[in-house]
């Protein structure tokens, strides 16, 4: 009784550590994606910046070998923000409770100031993706926020400076939050427009908000399938984990 219980717990570790079923290759409008999509009412989805001596962790290998040490597995990792040259967030940065940096409405330049942007959130078994302004305003207390920007899709609608024949093209990655709650994040396997990756959101992932998280250095964890992009630094790091068995 006692093997078969240690099987069975094996078995389910690995089905829930499975990238096959969470990540996904998706077309839209003749280009590639990854998407992968998670559940934050069953799986640990968390937002890291510092190891545990006070340092940028700057890349997934570094995160993974840092939680191997507690025996916690990470099943997926993605860039989660835009950040300084220090490697410190740009906007609101909230760890374990603890709100690490303020929230930045302010107006200036680049893609972070594209208003409106946004906040990515997690509390209770929940996420959310909020209008900055409008999350500032809520009193939500989140478990862990990170903020980007621009928002791809506000409430249904894309962000009013997208443009469907714009010549900006760059690889992108972002996160949206589904109907049903679920967390979906994507990356693009090559270089698109701001436009078409925020109707990827809306129209084919069915994400009522999406936030985009950045460009060019976008990068993407994902163990099972031996890809850990490590061309850049990283400031603040989404990742799903899971403690390993024994």
């Amino acid at each position: 009784m006692i093997r078969l219980m240690v099987i069975l717990a094996v078995l389910g570790y690995a089905a829930a550590a499975s990238a096959g079923e969470a990540c996904r290759k998706v077309q839209h409008l003749g280009d590639g994606y990854t998407v992968c999509t998670f559940d934050p009412a069953a799986e640990d989805i968390q937002i890291f910046q510092n190891d545990r001596s006070g340092k940028p962790y700057g890349s997934f290998r570094a995160l993974e070998n840092d939680l191997h040490q507690d025996r916690i597995y990470v099943r997926f990792a993605m860039n989660g923000g835009m950040y300084l040259d220090d490697q410190s967030p740009v906007g609101l940065f909230v760890e374990n409770g603890r709100e690490l940096k303020a929230i930045n409405t302010n107006r200036g330049w680049g893609n972070f100031h594209l208003l409106p942007n946004g906040v990515f959130y997690l509390g209770s078994g929940k996420a959310g993706i909020m209008e900055s302004k409008a999350f500032a305003a809520s009193g939500i207390k989140p478990f862990y926020a990170t903020q980007s920007g621009p928002m791809l899709v506000v409430n249904g609608k894309l962000h009013p400076s997208f443009l469907a024949d714009s010549t900006s093209l760059k690889v992108r990655n972002g996160v949206g939050v589904a109907a049903d709650g679920k967390v979906v994040f994507a990356i693009s396997d090559g270089a698109v427009r701001f436009h078409d990756f925020a109707t990827l959101f809306r129209d084919d992932l069915q994400c009522g908000n999406a936030l985009f998280l950045d460009g060019s250095i976008s990068s993407l964890d994902i163990p099972e399938w031996r890809r850990r992009d490590g061309l850049f630094p990283l400031g603040p790091i989404i990742a799903v984990t899971e403690m390993l068995p024994g």
